[in-house]
């Protein structure tokens, strides 16, 4: 965004107060700095130089950004159309280049990226933590500024979750169109077997997947992080890469990018936005955002509907929105129709469904002790409709969910991607 723009999202808050009830932080601290519309105000004040952004004091610009988790549930309840996604991604591009942070929060800040973004690097840093059960020793943790008692989120089985995918799967039956699969970074890495439940259920609905090797991160964590210029270079490495994956410029090759990832859903759907000002990419952005769908989006628009599911699930489940399916994508029915469409499947919708459960990202590590807060009120609310199966789209959610529910012990839910329920469906 150039300074005007970024100056008229500014100047586009009436400061109504919709947003207070719909932020997270805001609710659990009551305080109005920790509210959208406040840190608008701050933004603001340090766009025109009257606040520094530098300083981390408590109650100062910087403090309040840090904590805000940028789960966009601001902008679903905003009737006048604030860009606070976009804004907070801008405002903290500078912050990141003027804040000079302590050793040990930089290593934390710059090893998560740098471990997250690279799958390589993630399956060795998960290899291991087995050796101890997924606790960062306690004088790293204190070093980086984290509690003793954090985990890293530990698959039972690393061979199968990182298991690849094949290039190509052909759609059974009469067929009705061919995707490509983003297979991401973290999806790779921990949720693998998510990634093959969602190309069986597309090819049972006659959909082909292609989901080529190699494939580069998209840069979602580097954007939320305020790092725009590396988030542009690998939105540019992604775009090139898939045109020549699937015939050129706006992928004539496939219907549909597809994503199971919310988080890196939102972010590919906004590189239009990220790259509107590079003349080299912005029409081929514009073509591949326009692309991208997530497959709860594609799956419930298929023509025609979903095909027959022969297995029944005598399940009761409930449903937690990711926030970036759920405000940064605006999707909200088709993941609740498809788990709907489950034979035998009964569905309870959670209290606060949309409400961030504190992940968000790399934010349960930067900030632990309000993502553990908002963590337990997630927990409560999921318990309380008495499913023993709780679904959500983003592998962040799912790690982090899954992390508190240990807690609950044996009579703890299962915790899944919708996805991998549609395709128990489907399985004879």
């Amino acid at each position: 965004m150039t300074p005007d723009e970024i100056e008229a999202g500014l100047l586009s808050c009436v400061h109504c107060g919709f947003c207070l009830p719909a932020c997270p932080t805001y609710r659990e601290t009551g305080d109005e700095a920790d509210s959208p519309r406040g840190r608008l105000v701050l933004m603001r004040q340090a766009h025109e130089n009257v606040l520094p952004l530098s300083d981390r004091d408590i109650g100062s610009v910087g403090y309040h950004l840090d904590r805000c988790l940028g789960c966009r549930a601001c902008e679903t309840a905003c009737p006048s159309g604030v860009p606070y996604g976009n804004l907070l991604e801008e405002i903290r591009e500078r912050q990141e280049k003027e804040t000079r942070r302590g050793v040990g929060e930089t290593v934390l800040r710059e090893g998560m990226l740098a471990l997250l973004t690279n799958p390589l690097r993630m399956k060795a840093a998960l290899i291991g933590g087995r050796l101890t059960g997924g606790v960062i020793p306690a004088p790293i943790a204190r070093f980086v500024g984290l509690p003793t008692d954090t985990k890293m989120p530990l698959p039972e089985n690393l061979s199968e979750s990182s298991r690849d995918v094949a290039t190509f799967t052909q759609g059974a039956g009469e067929k009705r169109g061919t995707v490509l699969l983003a297979t991401g970074c973290v999806m790779r890495v921990l949720y693998g077997t998510v990634h093959a439940a969602t190309v069986r259920v597309l090819a049972a609905n006659g959909v082909t997947t292609i989901a080529p090797k190699g494939q580069p991160c998209c840069g979602a964590l580097h954007g939320h992080q305020g790092k725009l210029a590396a988030a542009r270079a690998m939105a540019r490495e992604t775009i090139t890469f898939y045109e020549n994956a699937c015939g050129g410029e706006g992928l004539p090759d496939v219907d549909a990018v597809i994503l199971n990832s919310s988080g890196c859903g939102a972010f590919t759907k906004g590189y239009a936005h990220l790259l509107q000002h590079d003349e080299r990419f912005a029409v081929r952005a514009a073509a591949f955002s326009a692309k991208v769908k997530d497959i709860s989006e594609y799956l419930a628009a298929l023509p025609g509907g979903l095909r027959p599911m022969p297995t029944p699930l005598p399940i009761r489940l409930t449903y937690h929105d990711a926030c970036h399916l759920r405000h940064g994508q605006r999707i909200y029915d088709a993941p609740r129709a498809l788990l709907q469409a489950i034979p035998g499947a009964t569905f309870i919708e959670t209290v606060d469904s949309d409400l961030c459960c504190g992940s968000a990202g790399v934010y349960n590590y930067l900030q632990p002790e309000m993502a553990r807060s908002l963590l337990d009120k997630k927990l409560a609310n999921l318990l309380a409709t008495g499913a023993s199966v709780v679904a959500t789209g983003n592998p962040g959610c799912l790690a982090w969910i899954q992390q508190g529910m240990a807690a609950v012990g044996k009579d703890a839910p299962e915790i899944v991607h919708p996805i991998e329920l549609l395709d128990r469906a489907y399985r004879p």
